[in-house]
């Protein structure tokens, strides 16, 4: 059996009845970021499955707008925790009683990946078609965002949940995350899951895990989505890789609605709001690359790492801006890293194995990909899809991988969850 083969029947394997579940087990359920990836991976094969795919995921949303980061399909599968149960957001009246959800979001993915298809499959009708239904309910989720998570209008918007951001355990959450003092006592009773599936080094800590419970709490007791999250969370952030992501889906869905002859007056004013402040607020000069920020402690979060770069995906830097991020992709390529290290390699902080703190993530480089593809540096886009390529050719569909050339010799196996859906979605693009 051939990669691409291969890739399609993990893809096979982790469909359910009428959705994908990123692997068995570890991930048993829909998650929203994932699920966009792999309706483009699908794309390639299976038209119908990957409109159903994202059809599904929109069958959760919110009445504010929001989708939801979790979808649980099966209220009868107890291997994963948080399951919707702990979860309970039908505290919000707005959430729908089934599908059951989490109560946060994830990246704002589904605008450009729904382009990525459109362009894939030109003058689809029954795509096209397909695309004038869901349209109105992908607006609807971005206008969640502006008004829920940006109170002050800057057309940036915030988490509260390091979840949100799908960089579950990146360092540059640690200075936030650190402040958040914990009474153990005061926590609610709970049993992780995925130490006893996975390895634990691969996985975020015990400490780490107890203040992503606490702020499940916090958002639960406002029913996730009132103006008192933004008022008493300790962790209030403004993420420069979700936002250049909903950038990059206003502007797909801004050119698809023009398409349709559909009114895009709301979207552009969005667009041109988040565009007159991102730079602004997100670039460092001190690291030459653009950084999130601390809303509740009114700093830069200075650090270099993997959503910082997402920026080019978007076009939101500036040539001069694209050049000091090339250069420093090309530098650690030339020191023995596979493209691209979630976190920065020189930092104390740098963890090669455990989760977003240095491993290579396949959706990551193909935003990347496409990033120095917009601006020009098409070797360095090649050795960024080509790395990705060898470590699953040689290692494995695995979740995300060793990001060090040296240890990653000595290896068979990548890390995380084996036959993994976005894996194989991204080594499709990667390979058609």
């Amino acid at each position: 059996m051939s990669k691409r083969e291969e890739a399609k029947a993990i893809l096979e394997k982790n469909w359910r009845d009428g959705f994908s579940i990123p692997t068995s087990k570890l991930y048993p359920f829909q998650w929203l970021w994932d699920s966009g990836f792999v309706a483009m991976g699908m794309a390639q094969y299976d038209l119908k499955r990957a409109m159903t795919e994202i059809d599904t995921m929109y069958s959760g949303q919110w009445e504010n707008g929001m989708v939801p980061h979790i979808l649980f399909h099966s209220e009868n599968e107890k291997t994963y925790f948080p399951n919707f149960d702990f979860w309970n957001s039908n505290v919000n009246a707005g959430a729908p009683s089934f599908p059951k959800s989490s109560g946060i979001t994830q990246p704002p993915v589904f605008g450009f990946i729904l382009k990525e298809i459109m362009d894939l499959h030109p003058g689809n009708e029954e795509l096209i078609d397909f695309a004038k239904y869901i349209f109105p309910k992908m607006v609807h989720f971005h206008r969640f965002l502006y008004h829920f998570r940006d109170p002050q209008k800057e057309g940036l918007f915030f988490i509260f949940h390091p979840w949100e951001s799908g960089r579950d355990n990146s360092p540059i959450w640690d200075f936030a995350m650190d402040k958040i003092i914990i009474d153990k006592d005061d926590l609610p009773n709970y049993t992780r899951r995925d130490t006893s599936i996975m390895d634990p080094s691969e996985r975020p800590t015990s400490d780490q895990y107890d203040r992503y419970v606490y702020l499940l709490e916090l958002g639960k007791k406002y029913k996730y989505d009132g103006p008192e999250i933004a008022q008493e969370s300790p962790f209030l952030i403004q993420d420069c890789m979700m936002n250049a992501i909903l950038i990059q889906s206003n502007k797909a869905l801004i050119d698809i609605g023009k398409s349709f002859g559909f009114d895009t007056l709301e979207l552009e004013e969005w667009q041109s709001l988040s565009l007159s402040s991102f730079n602004a607020k997100f670039w460092n000069d001190e690291i030459n690359q653009f950084v999130s920020y601390d809303c509740r402690n009114n700093r830069q979060m200075v650090h270099k790492e993997i959503g910082g770069i997402t920026p080019l995906f978007a076009e939101l830097a500036t040539k001069e801006q694209a050049e000091k991020i090339a250069n420093h992709l090309q530098s650690m390529h030339d020191r023995g890293y596979y493209l691209c290290p979630s976190f920065d390699i020189d930092s104390p902080l740098f963890d090669s194995k455990r989760y977003w703190r240095g491993p290579v993530w396949p959706q990551m480089n193909w935003m990347i990909h496409k990033g120095l593809q917009a601006y020009g540096y098409l070797t360095l886009s090649e050795i960024v899809k080509n790395d990705l390529i060898e470590l699953v050719n040689t290692l494995g569909f695995y979740e995300y991988f060793e990001s060090e050339k040296l240890k990653a010799a000595n290896l068979n196996k990548g890390y995380g969850g084996n036959h993994f859906s976005w894996t194989a979605s991204t080594f499709l693009s990667f390979t058609k």
